[in-house]
């Protein structure tokens, strides 16, 4: 198996994920993506708490708070569900909004 660095932009859940190729039972190269380990949610630096109301959804939270809906990952990331809708589907949920994973503030 080779491994090959990531085709993804910085911004995707993806970047820095590689990229494996295994063999087919025909012979055909199959590439895949490499598993992506989530990160600790207390390891995040929180700015702020969002109170879920009726109709909010994960894309946009991160539109509100990131300023971009395809963003949403980087909200579950940061919260211990294991179903993005999760952290919208109940009114009253409070959602921990972050830095992204490893930006630190100074102070």
């Amino acid at each position: 198996m080779e491994a090959t660095p990531s085709p993804y932009p910085r911004t995707s859940r993806y970047h820095g994920v590689e990229v494996a190729v295994r063999a087919g039972h025909d012979g055909r190269q199959v590439p895949y993506l490499r598993r992506r380990l989530l990160p600790r949610p207390g390891g995040f630096v929180a700015i702020g708490e969002h109170t879920v109301s009726a109709g909010d959804r994960p894309d946009l939270l991160a539109h509100q708070y990131l300023g971009d809906a395809e963003q949403w990952w980087r909200i579950a990331d940061a919260n211990p569900v294991l179903d993005p809708r999760e952290l919208t589907g109940t009114p009253g949920r409070k959602v921990r909004i972050t830095l992204p994973e490893g930006v630190l503030t100074h102070g």
